[in-house]
């Protein structure tokens, strides 16, 4: 007889995979170094005073020294420091026309008064002023005194970006990356990047975006070399997005030679900036002993510093550490702490191990609904291990209601994935009608996408249906190849299945040899139709050996686990005394055990052979099959 098909089975929750962000985009601005790009005049510079001939021609009226003394107010040069006189003569200046100090004025006004401010700046820009035309553009970027209006924003830009100035064309690449007022244009962003990017005073941010762009193949074909060359070139500046990708690349090999510590060196740099994703990679590093010695306290380190940043992978990172007492003391209440925080922010990851903590009930009280709440959370984002878990409880109704169609929602979306062993169990519950009507061909097709990778328990089962044609056409060769793939993983079943294919000859040439080979390999891991199978064989002398002793040790095996044919053929053997010494005690007593199956032979031959027995002999042969039954067979011989 063929083996039936093998039921679901369960258990497996992977650890979540480490993740590794690229960046963050970044505006410039130049409010903050609006001081820095105001001019003074030399004499001022050189003598460090304010002259009378300034103050007499600012007193009459003159622009140009109503803003020179205005700025000396401003910076505290030559006077004391004083924001009110400053802005008392950049005012008269501007309400002539001045642009510098229009310009001047408007960025005294933002942060106070942002309506004020856009009416300066857009007086000095159009005059051309190129630093009010950036701010005033800014403005309308960020909606700050005026609605945000990035057309607008993009045209005060594009004024500045054509008299060469970096931070209006760092501004334009941010706007055309993002589709901010215009179609979102890569080529274009990387034409402005690139012109900030290759001056000599570069902006960081722009060889960071460029970057970025070469690592990503957006506007420009992917070039990891060239991608490195840019990252490296902003993380000489300290910019810390760049040196954490520069440090990635090194991680990866991408760009150039695979070096962990390299990578180790500016996740270091980036971390000590506050990064909080180069603080979990360089914690990572340290957790899996990649370009510095394991060190799973300094890992600890560097993961807290990131997860006090709300870093989520970072919380789930020392979640784990904690339940698995990894540089701390195990601690399953802590655990359940940072998955809980890792989790509200909607880590799958942590999600699905919460849990699992609360399944268990590790270091908080054990609840089944919370469980399930947390895994489907994880299971909605498409965690993979939480949705496998979700149908093997409902497919088993374990600690649930059975819900078959709930089982197979949660089984569909892990098979979609590529899971074998959801694709399997998918398939048998299409084979068994479970949640769904029953479909064979459903089923082998879910089967075969779980046996082209490898699993086992799908090879056998399709093999199953190719030799019986259930959801395909019968073919017996078929059936060979899929039970050989799954024997020779070590499948009991499958092991047994092929040895009966060789046996009979069905989609191979018949060749009991063979078939004995695989009925030992099924029989050595105690499957009992093989143990049977292989007794016949040694029986028989058929593709071994004749040999009566082997057969009765086979025959036993299978008989103490319940299996009838092989009880009556031993009891033919101690009538017999064929590989045993005759027992006609022993024979009877195995006999009426096969007998309480209900098999005719068994009955017919039990009670033939009592007639040749002494009352002793019968009642001692009862006992011993009654002892047999209570103790479940374990012991009999």
């Amino acid at each position: 007889m063929y083996d039936e098909f093998k039921p679901i089975f369960i258990k497996q929750y992977p650890m979540k995979q480490l993740l590794f962000s690229l960046f963050t985009v970044i505006l410039l601005t130049v409010s903050t170094v609006w001081a820095d790009s105001l001019e003074v005049d030399d004499a001022v510079v050189e003598k460090k005073t304010v002259s009378n001939e300034l103050q007499e021609a600012a007193v009459q009226g003159d622009a140009k020294a109503q803003f020179q003394l205005g700025l000396m107010y401003y910076i505290g040069l030559g006077v004391a420091h004083n924001a009110v006189e400053a802005m008392k003569w950049f005012s008269l200046a501007a309400a002539q026309g001045d642009a510098s100090a229009q310009h001047s004025l408007g960025s005294m006004y933002k942060g106070q008064d942002n309506v004020e401010a856009v009416k300066w700046y857009r007086l000095a820009a159009a005059q051309g002023d190129a630093i009010a035309q950036i701010d005033l553009g800014l403005m309308y970027h960020q909606g700050d005194g005026v609605t945000q209006d990035y057309k607008e924003a993009m045209k005060w830009y594009r004024l500045a970006a054509a008299h060469g100035f970096s931070i209006a064309q760092h501004n334009l690449g941010t706007m055309y990356y993002k589709g901010e007022g215009v179609a979102q244009d890569y080529a274009e962003a990387a034409k402005w990047f690139r012109l900030t990017a290759e001056r000599g005073d570069a902006s960081a941010s722009a060889q960071f975006y460029l970057g970025t762009m070469y690592d990503l193949g957006q506007g420009v074909a992917q070039n990891y070399t060239e991608a490195v060359k840019w990252f490296r070139l902003a993380a000489e500046q300290k910019d810390a997005s760049a040196q954490l990708n520069l440090g990635l690349k090194y991680y990866k090999g991408e760009g150039v030679t695979q070096d962990y510590v390299e990578a180790v060196k500016w996740y270091r740099l980036a971390a000590a900036q506050g990064g909080a994703e180069a603080q979990f990679n360089l914690g990572t590093m340290y957790y899996k002993g990649k370009g510095v010695a394991q060190n799973s306290v300094e890992a600890m380190k560097w993961f807290r510093l990131a997860a006090a940043q709300g870093g989520a992978g970072a919380q789930y990172r020392i979640g784990s550490m904690f339940l698995n007492g990894e540089g701390v003391a195990q601690d399953y209440a802590e655990a359940a702490k940072w998955y809980r925080l890792a989790a509200a922010q909607g880590d799958a990851g942590a999600q699905s191990n919460l849990g699992f903590i609360y399944y268990v009930g590790n270091g908080v009280e054990q609840d089944y609904a919370e469980a399930i709440k947390w895994w489907r959370l994880a299971a909605a984002q498409g965690y993979r291990s939480a949705q496998l878990i979700l149908g093997d409880m409902y497919s088993e109704g374990k600690d649930v209601a059975q819900d078959y169609a709930e089982a197979m929602k949660w089984y569909r979306l892990t098979a979609a994935q590529g899971d074998a062993r959801t694709q399997f169990n998918l398939g048998s519950m299409y084979d068994h009608g479970h949640g769904v009507a029953r479909d064979y061909a459903e089923a082998a097709k879910w089967y075969r996408l779980a046996a082209a990778q490898g699993y086992a328990d799908a090879q056998y089962n399709l093999g199953n249906m190719c030799r019986e044609g259930k959801g395909v056409a019968q073919n017996y060769a078929e059936a060979a190849k899929w039970y050989r793939l799954a024997a020779v993983q070590g499948d009991a079943g499958a092991q047994y299945n092929l040895g009966n294919i060789y046996y009979k000859g069905e989609g191979v040439a018949q060749n009991y040899a063979e078939a004995a080979k695989w009925y030992r390999l099924a029989a050595a891991q105690g499957y009992a139709d093989a143990q049977y199978n292989l007794g016949n064989m040694y029986r028989e002398g058929k593709g071994v050996a004749q040999n009566y002793a082997e057969a009765a040790k086979w025959f036993r095996l299978a008989a103490v686990q319940g299996d009838a044919g092989a009880q009556f053929n031993l009891g033919l053997m101690y009538e017999d005394g064929y590989g045993v010494v005759k027992n006609l005690v022993r024979a009877h007593m195995w006999l009426n055990l096969s007998a309480s199956s209900g098999a005719a032979k068994s009955v017919i031959n039990r009670d033939r052979l009592a007639k040749q027995m002494t009352f002793q002999q019968l009642e001692l042969a009862q006992k011993m099959a009654g002892d047999c039954q209570q103790k479940k067979l374990q012991g009999c011989n």
